[in-house]
């Protein structure tokens, strides 16, 4: 039910001109939605929040703690606790991971869009499995879709998500590191810097009144990935199973 355009290019030479096009079209349409075409601010108040993690990182040798509202073998999720709470008044306190991920993506409506935003590594399989939980998304909901791999979908599409309408639901995916690297002179890690951004991204999603759940898995196999879509699949189910009593 959305509207598709079809461009057709005459020749290579034209694709300068698709340059310009999209160029004006992203000015234009910030314009409509409310998003200044030509500043971030948004985007940099993430970097704020990440840099003060990280600085304290290198302070203590250890990211703050956190605290998770909900825990089912290794899943951990996170939000603030009005989202938390409205979460927990759909589902029930005996709710599963399935109850919960049900709740969340139930408050997308009519005009509001679904932002799948992983914190993981961006290889062929991940990137496969993100694709069909965001098409199951669309194909269930009839909304909007879209998914982006952290952190380089900040600076594409991260001023819209917090600076635009409050239209959308985002699914954030975070997980313990099995495998790191060091960056060169520094004590933080480019897992520790992954992890601060994602925390930072979250803050300031949460600041500004979104509908954000975290979701921090055991690991960073293809497994646990497979078990989120697995849970969210099911969470999609037109039928949802029954709630267990006692």
């Amino acid at each position: 039910g959305h509207a598709v355009a079809r461009l057709d290019v005459p020749d290579l030479a034209s694709l300068s001109g698709e340059f310009f096009r999209w160029e004006m079209a992203t000015a234009v349409a910030g314009a409509v939605l409310g998003i200044h075409p030509f500043d971030q601010p948004d985007v940099e108040a993430s970097k704020v929040e990440t840099r003060a993690l990280t600085d304290e990182y290198e302070k203590k040798g250890s990211l703050p703690a956190e605290k998770h509202f909900f825990e089912e073998d290794g899943v951990l999720l996170h939000a603030d606790r009005a989202h938390a709470g409205r979460l927990f008044e759909s589902t029930g306190s005996d709710a599963t991971l399935v109850d919960v991920l049900r709740a969340h993506v139930a408050t997308a409506g009519p005009g509001d869009y679904v932002a799948l935003l992983a914190y993981l590594d961006m290889d062929g399989t991940r990137e496969a499995e993100f694709q069909r939980m965001r098409t199951l998304l669309r194909d269930k909901k009839r909304a909007a879709t879209c998914v982006g791999f952290g952190p380089r979908f900040l600076h594409s599409t991260g001023q819209a998500y917090k600076g635009g309408p409050n239209s959308g639901v985002f699914l954030q995916v975070t997980c313990a590191k099995t495998r790191d690297l060091e960056v060169p002179g520094r004590p933080a890690s480019f897992g520790v810097v992954q992890d601060a951004q994602a925390r930072g991204d979250l803050a300031v999603l949460q600041a500004r009144g979104r509908r954000a759940l975290r979701v921090h898995l055991p690991d960073d196999t293809a497994r646990s990935v497979a078990r989120l879509r697995a849970a969210l699949e099911a969470a999609l189910d037109e039928k949802p199973a029954k709630a267990k009593k006692g």
